[in-house]
């Protein structure tokens, strides 16, 4: 059961990637590319914690893909908000 849901968890994160990627294509904002990027490092340390790992994400380098996955978050955000918008 535990392997199902995280196949569930990972299908949609690699969902939302392929989301924030259209958004991306349509747009070329550079913080929906941002957001693509941070989903799929979401999804690909889920889906490392359930091949090399099953219910014990005590591994380091899963946890530090979901950390730069954050910071990436972060840092898009913030880069977002405090940049000048360009003249229409």
């Amino acid at each position: 059961m535990y392997n199902f849901l995280s196949g569930m968890v990972t299908a949609g994160y690699l969902v939302a990637a392929l989301f924030f990627f259209r958004f991306w294509r349509r747009t070329k904002d550079s913080l929906f590319a941002n957001f693509s990027i941070a989903f799929l490092l979401f999804a690909s340390g889920q889906f490392g914690s359930i091949w090399f790992d099953g219910q014990h994400d005590d591994n380091t380098w899963i946890f530090l893909l979901r950390l730069a996955g954050f910071v990436l978050l972060l840092v898009a955000i913030v880069r977002k908000n405090f940049t000048p918008a360009a003249p229409k």
